[in-house]
């Protein structure tokens, strides 16, 4: 099958990563026919799961011809797992843009350029170099800019908690939406989708975006868009307990419960709008994502239903 052959339409990046992943476990040479089945069901269970794998397959057949950085890794990295994930990375490139380069500002891509990063489900603790602390949540990438003059953290994607230490130095934060100026303290930054969410536990922090400025006090978080500041609010230390490798919810709609879960794990993840109301309550712990899903039962009226490990979704219990 030829590239030029297959429908090259946009295919969502979440079946794009599903695709991938049945990608490479086939290619491992170490899969069971009940996992075999799974990834025939995958594909037959929506007309888009089967045009992303079409497409895939044309990829992979046509990878060993792109003279670039990206296959270069994934056909010669010298560790298996370092080319499993280059592997990853440029077929996710291809087939979410129908091109090598056309994800260039996604988030793998975005994680491969940047200083640090973390992959879905990690987090890591930094010590730089003024001696303040920094912490990466799942899926975060940065740049980190120190030099005499300036002390700048370019957020890129993802979430941090910065402990920022007093210099005569200014700190700065730049998101996609704005500025953050620092002058020490606890800071939680998290990229949105349209905004950034500041939330400060301890010390000072200005917002700066389209000619505004917006002073926090401890206790406060505001979003901060391209075009404006929202009000400050009331911030809340749960936000804080995935440095501690929890997810803690207080009475929270089910629906932002699992989107929330999503972040720390691969795949798809949703629940029937029937269900998507419940309240949920608890501390979970976040390094085992699949005990999180098979305790839900126990605590709502729901099903959690597999369609294989990167495609699940949350159904109303089955009555009689």
């Amino acid at each position: 099958m030829r590239l030029s052959t297959v429908d090259r339409s946009h295919i969502a990046p979440a079946v794009a990563e599903q695709a991938v992943e049945w990608l490479v476990e086939l290619q491992s040479g170490d899969i069971s026919e009940q996992r075999h089945q799974a990834w025939q069901e995958w594909r037959s269970a929506d007309s888009e799961h089967e045009r992303a794998w079409q497409r895939i397959e044309a990829i992979n057949q046509g990878l060993r011809g792109l003279d670039t950085p990206l296959a270069v890794a994934a056909l010669g990295a010298p560790a298996q797992r370092n080319r499993r994930e280059a592997l990853k990375l440029l077929m996710l490139c291809a087939l979410v843009g129908g091109g090598a380069f056309s994800l260039r500002d996604s988030e793998p891509m975005m994680a491969l350029r940047s200083d640090e990063s973390t992959g879905v489900g990690e987090r890591r603790a930094l010590h730089l170099a003024d001696g303040s602390h920094l912490e990466l949540n799942t899926a975060s990438a940065v740049d980190i800019r120190f030099d005499a003059g300036q002390r700048l953290i370019e957020m890129r994607q993802g979430e941090i908690l910065l402990d920022g230490v007093s210099d005569p130095r200014p700190l700065r934060i730049h998101t996609p939406q704005g500025l953050i100026e620092s002058r020490g303290g606890r800071l939680n930054v998290r990229v949105l989708e349209r905004s950034s969410r500041v939330s400060l536990f301890d010390g000072s922090a200005d917002l700066l975006a389209d000619g505004q400025r917006q002073s926090l006090m401890p206790g406060q978080q505001a979003n901060l868009s391209p075009t404006r500041i929202d009000p400050p609010a009331s911030a809340s230390e749960d936000s804080l307990a995935w440095t501690q490798g929890m997810l803690v919810a207080s009475h929270m709609r089910l629906d932002d419960f699992l989107a929330e879960l999503g972040r720390y794990r691969r795949g798809h993840l949703s629940c029937d709008p029937q269900v998507a109301g419940l309240l949920i309550s608890g501390s979970y712990p976040l390094d085992n994502t699949e005990r999180i899903l098979a305790l839900l039962p126990k605590a709502l009226p729901v099903e959690v239903h597999s369609l294989t490990r990167y495609w699940i979704k949350v159904h109303p219990r089955a009555t009689g």
